[in-house]
């Protein structure tokens, strides 16, 4: 798609001058500021008053907050729970979810390089099918977003019960959203640094993992067939119903579409880093869930379904390589807490700014540092909630709105597409245009809804109510729907 102009920022009218930190009026634009502009602070430069946020982030930092976001050992999270859920197939299960989420990904990516304010899928569908339907959409994504880092802190304590069960699990869960939190006030500069170190050692964790897990397929006399894959051999709804956990898996090509405000080269680098997160993501996860299914078809024979990961680290490896695999992990759950707090503390700023939801506390960022820090802190309250849930209802109550968000995107691609028409641009015409901007993103579509409705019916029904609850909030903020939406800039 061609370049099309600098997407201004959403702005919240009558925003104190204050609330977007430093002073944006100094000499001169900023050399970094290739596409949008910047002023030479780093601070995004599209109009007159309201909060800004800083253009620091080049394009490794973005694919490394976005494989932070979902953590080479994410592989290992669900590996248990889904393959009790399709009977030894979690290989196909992520074939299944690499389809919808590929689909989705040239979706997104068409959407970051046409777009590039902070908001992800909030914005897009505004945009693209209207500021009523773009806040309920961003609303249901929230679900995930605000929930994530619950998970997370969740998952820290199961791993570490696996190793010190003498500690009590709220203590784990407590430790990392007090330290995820407070490296997240300090400034996404920081973090983004922090997560580079991060994924480095986890990455060196999963390879260990996958050369251990080989080893012990060789010693034991195993062989490599197509285990995990028949397809013949699993019922289609058990298949969709494991393959409905694994979004969150991949969800850090979703979470970088929030950052494009704070990408130096938004239109470049944000589709380049959603592409290459989920084609690195899907080839890892697809050759460790295969080589752990070979080791194990029958997962019961573990033991702990829910902490199977680290039982198998020590069944490979002994008890030393338990230890580092669970050290590695720890690393995993810090980029993951980083990154899925940084995403979601920008999405509810998104919808601040707009006005959607209360701007004195959702749409103002730290003088300081630039974070939207309220939103920081009120995300890492939400998380220390692990203390209450499991991790299969945790699961499907983020993929609710990760496959909301998913639809949408796509759905908001086929609307841009019917506008361009209808605009006589060149790049709507012709059978490809069709094809990319109207098949895939429709194939993704029904992808996406079928594994929506593959998922539990308490993770369904705390969803919709959610969903009716934003429909609360917009009829609010409208008057009764007799004021329009507040939302970005419809222009681009």
């Amino acid at each position: 798609m061609p370049d099309v102009p600098a997407e201004p920022s959403s702005r919240a009218a009558g925003l104190p001058p204050q609330a977007a930190g430093p002073s944006s009026h100094t000499q001169g634009p900023s050399p970094q500021a290739a596409e949008g502009t910047a002023d030479p602070d780093g601070r995004s430069e599209d109009g007159e008053g309201g909060a800004l946020l800083r253009r620091t982030l080049r394009l490794r930092h973005i694919v490394f907050l976005g494989l932070a976001f979902m953590a080479p050992l994410a592989v290992f999270d669900t590996f248990g729970l889904v393959s009790e859920a399709t009977d030894g197939h979690v290989p196909l299960a992520y074939l299944a979810v690499l389809v919808a989420v590929g689909l989705t990904a040239l979706s997104y990516a068409r959407m970051a390089r046409r777009i590039t304010s902070a908001g992800s899928v909030y914005t897009y569908a505004g945009k693209a099918l209207g500021a009523p339907v773009g806040f309920l959409v961003g609303w249901s994504a929230t679900l995930d977003y605000v929930l994530l880092p619950m998970l997370n802190a969740l998952l820290a304590a199961i791993y570490m019960g696996a190793v010190v069960p003498g500690v009590p699990a709220w203590v784990w869960v407590l430790s990392t959203v007090v330290v995820c939190t407070a490296l997240n006030l300090v400034g996404v500069r920081l973090a983004a640094k922090v997560n580079v170190a991060l994924v480095a050692v986890q990455a060196a964790v999963a390879v260990a993992f996958l050369v251990f897990a080989v080893r012990a397929v060789v010693t034991h006399g195993e062989s490599f067939g197509t285990t995990g894959f028949g397809l013949t051999t699993v019922p289609l709804p058990d298949l969709l119903s494991g393959a409905s956990l694994l979004a969150l898996s991949f969800l850090g090509f979703d979470a970088v579409s929030t950052l494009s405000e704070e990408a130096e080269r938004p239109r470049r680098d944000i589709p380049r880093a959603i592409l290459l997160i989920v084609a690195a993501a899907g080839v890892f996860f697809l050759a460790v869930t295969y080589v752990m299914q070979t080791l194990f078809p029958d997962v019961s024979a573990v033991g702990d379904i829910v902490g199977a990961s680290p039982e198998i680290a020590r069944y490979i490896g002994g008890a030393a390589f338990q230890a580092v695999f669970v050290g590695g992990y720890l690393t995993a759950v810090l980029g993951c807490g980083l990154t899925q707090q940084m995403s979601a503390a920008r999405l509810l700023f998104a919808m601040g700014r707009d006005g959607m939801l209360p701007r004195a506390l959702f749409g103002r960022l730290d003088p300081r540092t630039g974070v939207p820090a309220a939103n920081v802190v009120l995300v890492g309250l939400v998380a220390a909630t692990a203390v209450f849930l499991d991790l299969g209802s945790a699961a499907s109550l983020i993929n609710f709105g990760a496959y909301v968000a998913f639809a949408a995107v796509n759905v908001a691609v086929i609307g841009f597409w019917v506008r361009d028409r209808r605009a006589g641009r060149p790049e709507a015409r012709g059978a490809v245009a069709a094809a990319l901007q109207v098949l895939l993103p429709a194939l993704g579509f029904v992808v996406n809804v079928a594994l929506w409705i593959s998922l539990d019916t308490p993770a369904k029904i705390v969803g919709i109510v959610w969903a009716v609850l934003g429909v609360g909030i917009l009829a609010l903020r409208t008057n009764g729907f007799r004021r329009p939406a507040r939302t970005v800039n419809l222009e681009e």
